[in-house]
Formats: C-alpha cells, structure tokens, sequence
C-alpha cells in the first residue's frame, strides 16, 4: 500500500491536532495548578491553558488618585489588571471539577488565582 503525500500530510496534521486538544482538556488539582500557574507570564499560561472562556479588565475608579494623594501615595505607574477565566480545569475532589478558576494578571503576571463554583 502507497500513501501519497497528502495522506500523509492529513494524518500528521490530526495527530497534532488530537494532542492539542487533550492538553487543551487537561484538569490539574488546586496545589497543581497553583504551582503551575503562581507568578508564571500570561503568554505561558495561553501556551499551556491556551485562550481563556472569558477575559475582563480592572477599572480603576474615577477618583482613586485623589483618594491616594490624600492617604501621601500617589502610584507613578500605571498599573494594568487583567482577570481570565477558565472553566472546568481544577479538580477538589475525585469527580469533582470547580466550575470556574479565575487568575489574576498585573501587568502581565499571575498574582492570584481563585476557584470557585458560583459566580
């Protein structure tokens, strides 16, 4: 039997997509995925978790710098807040899966990371 060039081409491609979607699927227990994901990069975390179900933005209210002034701290920098949510990849117990995980990135970094079922 003789398989040509794009058969071969095709079978490559879906093995690579199959190991894609198991990694993609993969569930991690809390200590696991706080390891795995405590302080790490959001582009490492995309890799690893890929895209997140859903993205917000911090705002920061509007009068928080005349709030800070008034306390003698006034931020230099602007600080930028990203919360990403993936849902169904942390286990508590066997067969059960938290609904949701939320990790927090400041500027760019994963400072905090929680699970929780109701939202």
């Amino acid at each position: 039997m003789i398989l040509n060039k794009k058969t071969i081409f095709s079978s490559i491609l879906f093995g690579l997509l199959s190991l894609g979607a198991q990694a993609a699927g993969k569930t991690y227990t809390e200590d696991e995925f706080l390891k795995s994901f405590s302080g790490k990069s959001s582009k490492t975390v995309v890799e690893v978790l890929g895209q997140p179900n859903k993205k917000e933005v911090s705002v920061k209210p509007s009068n928080a710098n005349a709030m800070l002034a008034g306390k003698g701290k006034e931020s230099s920098k602007p600080v930028n807040v990203e919360m990403w949510y993936y849902n169904g990849r942390v286990n508590y117990a066997p067969n059960k899966t938290y609904k949701f995980t939320e990790l927090t990135f400041v500027n760019g970094r994963c400072m905090n990371i929680a699970f929780f079922n109701n939202k």
